[in-house]
């Protein structure tokens, strides 16, 4: 499964406790770049001390609306899923390398929540998350790995990542003023993913998308041999126009 676009690739790069790039430290390209990111935003509320005395007199009055105080820094997290696939290449054009665990990839991403040891305590680096004009910095929370396809010899070959980041602040999100794309396009650095399902051909997902007439080209971007017999659970990257 390649990435014929050459669309831009996002990236996991570790920053120092000033969260500023960190020298020498681990910069990784995503194999397939996420359909979503999603970002949600927290305040720390305090509901008073009225609630809380209402509640134990079992009256349920909580109109007293004052009580709720701002008391701590709000949060802003980022949540996205990443897939891996042993089959697709990884490096440039001249220097392709292929897994053959595909443990070997998702690694590279695991390594941004296991805790280092600084000073004599252990906690996991601080990361950039960077696609295009959107960067996220902060902590990885959590990473839920699905090993999603198997060898013969038992030897997982493709895998999905749920991965949730956030950092101690409320910051909002803009764009760059970068050009608008017309209706039905895709957006710039993303890459339209589908799974197949039992009985599935490459025909008919094509034809679900709106690219039927260019199936052969997306067989032969994703070194797909036999259009009406795909593997359920494959993932096929039909980001072509």
């Amino acid at each position: 499964m390649g990435d014929p676009s050459g669309l831009k690739k996002a990236r996991f790069i570790e920053l120092d406790a000033n969260f500023k790039p960190k020298n020498g430290g681990k910069d990784v390209e995503v194999q397939f770049n996420p359909e979503t990111l999603k970002v949600s935003f927290s305040n720390q509320i305090d509901q008073g001390g009225k609630k809380e005395e209402n509640s134990q007199k079992g009256t349920g009055d909580q109109s007293n609306k004052a009580a709720k105080q701002y008391v701590g820094a709000g949060t802003t997290k980022l949540s996205l899923q990443l897939w891996f696939d042993v089959n697709a290449p990884q490096g440039n054009e001249n220097n392709k390398k292929y897994a053959a665990d595909v443990r070997d990839l998702t690694k590279e991403i695991a390594y941004f929540i296991t805790p280092q040891e600084v000073e004599k305590t252990f906690i996991p680096p601080a990361v950039q998350f960077a696609w295009g004009s959107f960067h996220f910095d902060g902590l990885v929370d959590s990473i839920e790995e699905s090993l999603e396809f198997f060898s013969h010899e038992g030897v997982p070959l493709r895998a999905s990542m749920s991965i949730s980041m956030s950092q101690q602040k409320i910051e909002t999100f803009t764009g760059n003023g970068a050009t608008k794309n017309p209706p039905g396009s895709s957006a710039p650095g993303t890459s339209l993913l589908a799974t197949v399902s039992a009985g599935a051909t490459l025909q008919g997902m094509a034809d679900s998308q709106g690219k039927g007439d260019n199936w052969q080209a997306i067989a032969a971007a994703n070194n797909i041999e036999n259009p009406r017999l795909l593997t359920p659970g494959m993932v096929i990257n039909m980001n072509l126009k």
